[in-house]
């Protein structure tokens, strides 16, 4: 059973294609393409990329993609630095990270609705309050007495005269 590389490279040269004209249609860079076709995946940084790589590839030059995957699956499994998944917790947590682990439980539905009554609640005691000390607040209540005293009682207004 042949290998990857040599089944990726003989369905290319099959097809007369050139490694840059491989490279212009799966947008997959040349140097890797060639990794690829060598076999040499130290070139990737992490399995993902060596699988995406060679999904695209396949289906560029319409080969069984599931196929080739799973053969991969098995090369990848003999070599050292893609037998085991990168370890996913070695970094110490920081204050930042505890915080966006807080906020990503957050139901933010929910959040916010409670945010809202609670900025509502606000404004009605304030308005309530406002309205309470205007009340209390008298404009007229300084004001010294007056007595009304009409000012030409009983005289009316003089009528044109004609």
């Amino acid at each position: 059973m042949s290998t990857v590389a040599e089944q990726l490279r003989s369905a290319r040269e099959a097809k007369n294609l050139t490694v840059e004209q491989v490279a212009e249609t799966t947008k997959i860079r040349t140097d890797h393409i060639r990794a690829l076709e060598e076999g040499n995946f130290d070139v990737f940084s992490a399995p993902i990329y060596i699988r995406g790589s060679v999904r695209n590839y396949a289906n560029a030059l319409k080969l069984d993609a599931a196929a080739l995957l799973a053969l991969l699956d098995g090369e990848l499994g003999r070599t050292k630095n893609f037998s085991e998944p990168p370890p996913l917790g070695d970094a110490k947590k920081t204050f930042v990270d505890e915080l966006t682990l807080i906020f990503a439980k957050v139901n933010w539905k929910l959040g916010f609705a409670g945010v809202a009554l609670v900025a509502l609640a606000i404004i009605i005691s304030l308005s309530v309050w406002a309205w309470r000390h205007h009340q209390k607040s008298d404009p007229l209540k300084n004001l010294p007495p007056a007595v009304y005293s009409p000012a030409n009682s009983g005289d009316t207004l003089p009528l044109p005269k004609k």
